[in-house]
């Protein structure tokens, strides 16, 4: 016996494993639908609109002189740039929208995948946040009871991060050990 006595009630719901979303995952019928949804979506309303507006504002500074015209192929090479670089704008900002929409699907891996790693993410920045190992998601009781010097041990194996403000790490009158090319001490004349 290690010093502990696990308690649980008899109809204590266990925690569903966070499922392993990897290269060689297969999606559902549901989550290929909004895979495809969001596709097109991020293409018409977004990709479509972005590229156009920054070609026209290309070509408008390209006009008036702002940007300037290259020698043989005219302005063609930055519009096509502009276009390309609106198109990824429209899918890059319709990402989260997309999550969204697989976290409101309801037997989806995927979207619990999301759901969970939301979860994970909800703990403010610069702060160490791991649950401890004996942590339970019971309704408000604990499924342990734990010795003083278990305790301890528990508190000594988590690490604590403390973020130091820049301000504090070093300041201007703090030595750090780099001198000028010179040497110092030495007399060459």
């Amino acid at each position: 016996m290690n010093g502990r006595a696990e308690f649980r009630e008899p109809n204590a719901e266990v925690p569903r494993p966070i499922p392993h979303i990897g290269a060689d995952y297969i999606p559902t019928e549901e989550e290929r639908r909004v895979f495809a949804e969001c596709n097109e979506e991020s293409f018409w309303f977004r990709s479509v609109p972005l590229a156009a507006t920054s070609m026209l504002i290309t070509q408008g500074l390209i006009s008036k002189g702002i940007l300037s015209s290259h020698p043989k192929y005219g302005s063609i090479p930055k519009l096509i740039f502009a276009c390309i670089m609106g198109y990824f704008a429209g899918k890059l900002s319709y990402v989260k929208t997309c999550q969204e929409k697989f976290k409101n699907l309801e037997n989806s891996p995927l979207g619990e995948a999301l759901r969970s790693g939301q979860a994970r993410r909800s703990s403010p920045p610069g702060h160490y946040a791991q649950r401890s190992r004996y942590d339970s998601n019971m309704s408000g009781q604990s499924s342990f009871v734990t010795s003083p010097a278990a305790d301890s041990i528990e508190k000594e194996a988590l690490p604590r991060y403390e973020p130091i403000p820049f301000s504090a790490s070093m300041n201007e009158s703090t030595p750090t050990g780099i001198t000028d090319h010179i040497a110092q001490g030495r007399n060459f004349s």
